[in-house]
C-alpha cells in the first residue's frame, strides 16, 4: 500500500493574498499549496519569506511553472524560447523551496524531430535542477496526447510526469480507464497528480460528486490509485494530488449570468476530502 498522498490547495482561480491562501488551505485540511511561479499572491514577497511562512504554517509548496508565454503557448514561440524560459525558472524555483515543480512547456504544433530536439534539452535542464521535477500531460503541450506518450517515454525513459487525464479524456473524446496502454505506460512515471475529473467532451465536469458523473470519477480514480501502486524506485519526491478544478471555462457556467453551476473551493475541499479517505 502506497503512503497517503500530500494534497495541496491549488492557487488556480484564487484572488487573495498568501495569508488568506494559507488560512483556506489549513482550514480545509490541505497539506500545502499549489501556485503558479507568478501567481499574485507570491508576487511582491521575498522568497525566502515566503518559504519561511509555509514552513512555520507547516504548509508544503508544489511550484508550477510554465513557458511559451501562457497556458496555450504561442504558436511563433521558438523551441528556444521555451528552454530559456524553463532554465530561468528552474533557477528561481529553489529560493522558494518547494517539494517539488510541475511544469508545462513545450507546443503540441511540433514535428516529432523537433519535439526529440527540444526534450533532450529540456530534460538535461531538469536533471540538473535541485528539486524533483515533473512534466504535465497538458493539452496544447507536448504531452497533450495519450497517443504519443508512449514514444515520449521509449525515447525519454527518465521523463517524470505530473498526471492530469482530464486533458487526455478531451483530447481523446474518452474516459481514460488503467486498461489503456498509456495509462498502463506512464504509471510508473508519475510523481504528481492534478486530480480533476474530466469526460468524452470536456476537461472537466460540473461538479464530480453528481451521481451523473459516477463512472468518470471511477474510472480517474481507478488509474490514480494504478499511479500510486506503481510509484517505483525512479520516483522523485513524496506522493503529491492537487484537486484542481479550475476556472477560465473549465467549470461549467449558466447561459446568460456566466455563473459557475457549483463553488470551486467547495469541489477542491470535497475532493481533497474524499481523497484522504481513500485506500492508497
Amino acid at each position: 500500500m502506497a503512503a497517503r498522498p500530500l494534497l495541496l490547495f491549488s492557487l488556480w482561480g484564487f484572488d487573495s493574498d498568501l495569508t488568506d491562501a494559507i488560512a483556506t488551505a489549513r482550514r480545509n485540511g490541505f497539506d500545502g499549496l499549489e501556485a503558479n511561479l507568478h501567481h499574485p499572491a507570491l508576487q511582491g514577497l521575498p522568497p525566502a519569506s515566503i518559504a519561511d511562512r509555509l514552513e512555520a504554517a507547516g504548509q508544503a509548496l508544489v511550484l508550477e511553472l510554465l513557458t511559451g508565454g501562457d497556458y496555450v503557448p504561442g504558436l511563433e514561440v521558438t523551441p528556444e524560447q521555451h528552454l530559456r524560459e524553463l532554465e530561468e525558472q528552474l533557477v528561481r524555483a529553489p529560493c522558494l523551496a518547494p517539494l517539488r515543480v510541475t511544469v508545462l512547456t513545450g507546443s503540441d504544433s511540433w514535428p516529432w524531430p523537433l519535439q526529440q530536439a527540444f526534450w533532450r534539452q529540456a530534460l538535461e535542464l531538469a536533471a540538473a535542477a535541485p528539486l524533483p521535477v515533473s512534466f504535465e500531460t497538458h493539452r496544447s503541450r507536448s504531452l497533450y496526447s495519450p497517443w504519443q506518450i508512449g514514444a515520449y517515454l521509449e525515447a525519454f525513459p527518465q521523463l517524470r510526469l505530473t498526471a492530469d487525464l482530464s486533458h487526455w479524456c478531451a483530447v481523446a473524446e474518452r474516459l481514460m480507464t488503467p486498461d489503456l496502454g498509456p495509462v498502463q505506460a506512464m504509471a510508473s512515471h508519475v510523481d504528481h497528480i492534478h486530480a480533476r475529473v474530466g469526460h468524452a467532451q470536456g476537461p472537466s465536469v460540473g461538479h464530480p460528486f453528481a451521481p451523473e458523473w459516477a463512472p468518470a470519477l471511477e474510472a480517474h480514480h481507478r488509474c490514480w490509485q494504478l499511479f500510486a501502486q506503481e510509484r517505483s524506485a525512479a520516483s522523485q519526491g513524496p506522493f503529491t494530488i492537487t484537486p484542481e478544478f479550475g476556472p477560465d471555462g473549465y467549470l461549467p457556467q449558466l447561459p446568460f449570468t456566466r455563473q459557475p453551476v457549483a463553488d470551486l473551493l467547495a469541489i477542491n475541499g470535497a475532493m481533497a476530502a474524499w481523497l484522504r479517505r481513500q485506500s492508497w
